[in-house]
């Protein structure tokens, strides 16, 4: 399967019309408490191997980090594990802060 990408304001506008999405984020920690999207699950990019099962293979998956490296990593390697509608935010939550959502911190 091949991972698309996805700009921040597709994602958004795609969220404001009620698609029904499962927002992964693969940062650490800290990264994510200090910066997120609301609705997203925390699920470092070393930890997918493990929490595989954690996610539904059916639904439709976009991957998030912090510039769009870590996400299409982690969108790649879902994509490889049968895992059939992935893409991976272009640009991360930098992207997201900058042209959607500006009280979302960047770092």
């Amino acid at each position: 399967m091949a991972v698309t990408t996805l700009s921040a304001t597709d994602l958004k506008d795609r969220l404001t019309q009620g698609a029904d999405l499962f927002l992964l984020d693969v940062r650490e920690p800290q990264e994510y408490h200090y910066a997120k999207i609301d609705g997203s699950t925390l699920i470092p990019l070393q930890q997918i191997p493990q929490r595989i099962g954690e996610l539904d293979p059916a639904r439709d998956i976009v991957v998030i980090c912090h510039h769009g490296m870590r996400s299409m990593q982690a969108a790649n390697y879902l994509a490889n594990q049968g895992f059939a509608s992935i893409a991976s935010l272009t640009g991360g939550i930098d992207a997201w802060s900058l042209h959607c959502d500006s009280s979302v911190p960047r770092y």
